[in-house]
């Protein structure tokens, strides 16, 4: 009898085990040729600009919260950290009146907003009415498609020169961009991603980061 229930416990404490395992990183691993860039323990292959206070690591998650400061995939060891066509999904949940932003086709820069690639905006709440989804400076969305204080998936997709935008599965951004439309450094060419803390009063988790090659 002792016996059955030891192997009760066990067996019940192997399932807990196999099921926090499925729900931790890398979740990416699931889906066909999306590779993790976060791996729920540490900024391992990440690089802060200014203000590298303003991000930490809590629950699995990575939370921006402080004075201006940008953190860009910069990549472990050999692999490459530049992508022109890709797939990016994270997950993000919004404190009320956040700002923050996924930035593509970028690079590292020591401070300042970054002078290089577009930019997807992470805003359900801020004073900034540029909401989530938006192409930032490019295509605005002024109604915000989720709440604060919930999970949501933002995407990315870049296929030559067009960029579609996505937040839980819905289209927000379908933009076909035209080289007499490019401003300064915003624009398509090739390059890593970033996320951004946008100033003290904004607090912004990412988690489950991950990005797929595309021809």
């Amino acid at each position: 009898m002792a016996y059955t229930k030891y192997a009760r416990l066990v067996s019940f404490v192997c399932g807990i085990a196999a099921i926090t395992a499925v729900l931790s990183w890398p979740a990416a691993a699931d889906e066909a040729g999306f590779e993790a860039l976060f791996d729920g323990k540490s900024l391992g292959g990440w690089k802060a600009s200014e203000n590298e206070d303003s991000w930490k690591i809590v629950d699995g998650t990575i939370v921006c919260h402080g004075p201006r400061s940008h953190l860009f995939y910069v990549g472990r060891g050999d692999e490459p950290a530049s992508w022109k066509n890709f797939h990016f999904k994270a997950e993000v949940m919004t404190k009320p009146k956040a700002n923050s932003g996924i930035y593509f086709h970028t690079k590292f820069q020591e401070s300042g907003w970054p002078s290089i690639g577009h930019e997807a905006q992470v805003n359900n709440s801020h004073a900034d009415p540029v909401r989530t989804g938006s192409l930032y400076s490019v295509v605005k969305n002024f109604t915000p498609p989720v709440k604060d204080d919930e999970w949501f998936t933002e995407e990315v997709i870049v296929e030559g020169n067009r960029i579609v935008i996505k937040v839980n599965g819905k289209t927000i951004v379908d933009h076909v961009e035209k080289t007499e439309e490019v401003k300064d450094g915003r624009k398509l060419s090739n390059g890593t991603f970033a996320l951004q803390a946008h100033d003290p009063g904004s607090e912004v988790h990412y988690r489950n980061i991950r990005v797929k090659r595309l021809p």
